[in-house]
Formats: C-alpha cells, structure tokens, sequence
C-alpha cells in the first residue's frame, strides 16, 4: 500500500499534501466570499464544500496523482468516507481533548491520512 523506502512514494505523498493546503485555501476562500456577499454561512458552508470537492478533484487527479486513472464515483464516495472519519474523529477525539480547535486539528490529520490512501486506492488507483 506504502512502500516506505520508495522516494516516488514520499513525492506523491508531498504532492498531495501541497494540493490540500491549496484546496483548504480555496475553499475557506470561497467561504469567506460567500459569507462577505451577505449569503447565510450555512448556504456558504455547503457551497464553498461543493465547489471545493469539486476543485479538489482536479488538483489531485492533475498534480498529486498524475498520470493514474481516476473513478468520479470512488472519489465522491471516499469524500464521503472522509466526512465521516472526521465527524467521527471528533467526537472520539473530544472525550480526550478538551480544546474544539485542538479536536478539529487532530481530527483533520487523521481524516487527511485515511483520504490519501483512499485516494490513492480507489480513486487513482491505476496507470493511464
């Protein structure tokens, strides 16, 4: 699943890492407009996460894992995989760790973990 001693390994790795600090940027971006333009900040929420879902796939498939094939359906259903591991995540996490942003921290490392090798598996799991 990891070949650990493989620096094409650890490169996609990065990759995937420096598109998610990208994708996290636009999609509190897209938040933070919405919410400017006077749009309810759940409306925002939704949207901004769409529209980022959707902008997440394109930097994944084009620069993290270049040159895979990709499965639309895997990938929607390891969003929705990821939403759950990280819900999850913090309400286990909560019980241990009193600090909200501490929790929301945790839980996005741990759901950021799981999502690379779903990604990696079942989105982009194969060569073009």
């Amino acid at each position: 699943m990891f070949a650990w001693n493989s620096p094409k390994e650890w490169g996609q790795l990065w990759r995937y890492y420096q598109a998610g600090i990208v994708n996290t940027i636009f999609g509190y971006a897209l938040f933070a407009i919405f919410v400017r333009l006077g749009i309810n900040i759940y409306v925002a929420q939704i949207a901004s996460h769409i529209i980022g879902v959707i902008f997440n796939y394109f930097t994944y498939s084009r620069y993290a894992f270049a040159g895979k094939d990709s499965r639309i359906v895997n990938y929607i259903l390891a969003y929705a995989l990821n939403y759950l591991v990280s819900v999850g995540g913090l309400f286990l996490i909560q019980h241990v760790v009193k600090s909200p942003y501490l929790c929301g921290i945790i839980a996005t490392i741990i759901a950021s973990i799981v999502n690379y090798f779903v990604l990696k598996v079942s989105v982009f799991g194969g060569r073009r």
